[in-house]
């Protein structure tokens, strides 16, 4: 990684000054930015999908997203290396077809008859837990790298966590702004987004 965290370890070479310590908590934050971002367009498509989003629909999907961008990474920390060459041949296409498959749904449920648009909630049940996933699964690679390089992955993975809940808020609200503003079918575009994300992830490993 060249993210400058290797400091964060290297009091057998040299004492950690203070500029260093700033130093890596910005990459920390940049990094934690970095692996939000799949989040944050995920829960501007929820916003679009639910337009008048309540109280439980921001905490559900914001805590759940944060809970697992803090749990991929300890996941990956905790299993190491040995797993990390049989899992970074097929993260990316279990985030494309978990992605494909929601987004397919919000789709086909979106010209579903308008009695049946409450059972479209992507803030709930299995929808909730595969979308978690998906944005997370990404992170599992900087638990393998902090692992290689024998940092603690607590405090990053805290960081990581907590950025990834603040951006799903941010998305949620610039999503439901967008839902209400142009109506119903709207969900299409939330369909789309996700399946969208999910090639963007696919082409990305494939280079």
């Amino acid at each position: 990684m060249g993210f400058g965290l290797g400091r964060l370890k290297t009091h057998n070479l040299r004492p950690i000054t203070t500029g260093d310590i700033i130093l890596d908590l910005i990459s920390i934050f940049f990094l934690a930015i970095a692996l939000g971002m799949d989040a944050f367009a995920v829960a501007i498509s929820a916003g679009i999908i639910l337009k008048k989003v309540t109280f439980r629909q921001f905490f559900r999907l914001s805590f759940h997203f944060g809970l697992f961008q803090f749990l991929m990474p300890v996941i990956g920390w905790l299993a190491g290396l040995s797993v990390q060459k049989f899992i970074q041949h097929y993260d990316h296409w279990i985030a494309f077809v978990l992605l494909a498959f929601i987004g397919g749904k919000m789709i086909y449920e979106s010209f579903q008859k308008e009695e049946e648009e409450n059972k479209n909630d992507p803030t709930k049940g299995a929808s909730l837990v595969i979308l978690s996933i998906a944005t997370s699964i990404d992170a599992l690679a900087v638990g393998f790298s902090l692992a290689l390089l024998r940092i603690s992955i607590w405090f990053p993975g805290i960081v990581i966590g907590i950025v990834a809940m603040v951006m799903t808020l941010l998305g949620m609200l610039i999503g439901k702004g967008a839902g209400l503003l142009f109506g119903k079918r709207v969900s299409v575009m939330g369909g789309i987004i996700l399946l969208v994300i999910g090639i963007k992830i696919l082409i990305e490993h494939m280079k």
